[in-house]
């Protein structure tokens, strides 16, 4: 990621804009524009957004588990020739996200340019925030429709059925309180709380989020070990909002982010859970461990100096799960 002040590209570090008191701090995301199936405005922003076919193009890096949220999403609602894709190269060094060649990545096939932050400064030529993937980009408008992964798998699930045949409802209304509650939680403590303990630069706040997080992964392994998903028997968007974290944890957090009180194979239910989202239809293709062990192992010079990619764990995601039982 990169840091911009007023559309100007700044040589501080991004992770110090994103820290108070030696707490990771992530900071809101700032395009908040909805995509509806009328063009009504959303939750947030303005309207003028109608989902249409082609109109929209995805931007994510296949590391980022808040990107990943918004390809699963655009798998699972068939929407891959509904809106077309551009991938960062893994590496994230100064100036950010970049466009250069590397095995999987793409160029972006929009613009043409060569940084992430080009983007940024083009849909607002006075932007202040951090560059960050997904990036949901409107191609008639010429602007970044949004950039908050929890609003765009929102809008993935909704505002295209008139151009899908996949109409599974992943935020369905009778269950939306309690999707909300159970993202809430997850998201504080788990999605989130692996950079708090990972980027912490004291010890004080470094303890506190590893706690926070391995109660949280506690509280997950004794719910699933009474039910198949996070809200009852549906599958829903809290699945695969956890799913992005666990897929990575064995691989990234538990060394690098130093969140090693245990593994996620030492998590019965949990494991074999990751294991059972990871083998549904469309799901293993969305999951490039080596482009997100190159980027977390590669790209955070105060956490890994060396950018030493390491060669393990070895981690079978096609085992079999057992869950069936549960259905």
């Amino acid at each position: 990621m990169s840091l911009m002040i007023k559309g100007v590209l700044r040589d501080e570090d991004w992770l110090e804009a994103e820290s108070q008191d030696g707490e990771f701090m992530r900071l809101d995301s700032q395009f908040r524009n909805w995509v509806t199936a009328d063009g009504a405005a959303g939750p947030s922003g303005e309207g003028g957004f109608p989902a249409e076919p082609g109109r929209y193009h995805l931007y994510i890096s296949w590391a980022c588990p808040w990107a990943h949220r918004t390809l699963i999403f655009r798998k699972l609602k068939g929407l891959e020739d509904l809106i077309g894709l551009s991938i960062v190269n893994p590496y994230m060094h100064e100036p950010g996200w970049t466009f250069e060649p590397y095995p999987d990545s793409t160029e972006d096939h929009v613009h043409g340019v060569r940084y992430m932050h080009e983007l940024y400064s083009r849909a607002d030529p006075q932007f202040t925030g951090i560059v960050t993937v997904p990036v949901l980009w409107d191609k008639r408008r010429d602007t970044i429709v949004n950039n908050e992964s929890s609003e765009i798998i929102r809008m993935f699930n909704s505002a295209f059925e008139a151009f899908t045949d996949r109409h599974e409802d992943y935020y369905p209304e009778a269950l939306r309180a309690e999707i909300d509650a159970v993202n809430e939680r997850i998201y504080e403590n788990l999605n989130n709380g692996v950079y708090r303990s990972g980027f912490a630069t004291t010890q004080k706040a470094y303890e506190a989020a590893y706690q926070r997080l391995f109660e949280t992964l506690d509280w997950l392994e004794e719910r699933l070990s009474r039910q198949r998903y996070l809200v009852g028997d549906r599958l829903t968007e809290a699945d695969w909002r956890l799913f992005t974290t666990l897929v990575r944890f064995d691989a990234v957090y538990y060394s690098h982010f130093k969140c090693n009180q245990r593994r996620l194979m030492d998590y019965p239910k949990l494991w074999a859970y990751t294991r059972e989202l990871y083998q549904m239809e469309g799901i293993a293709e969305t999951v490039h461990l080596d482009q997100i062990k190159t980027h977390y192992y590669g790209s955070h010079a105060q956490l890994n100096p060396g950018g030493i990619v390491p060669r393990g764990p070895e981690i079978d995601f096609d085992a079999p799960h057992g869950r069936e039982r549960l259905g």
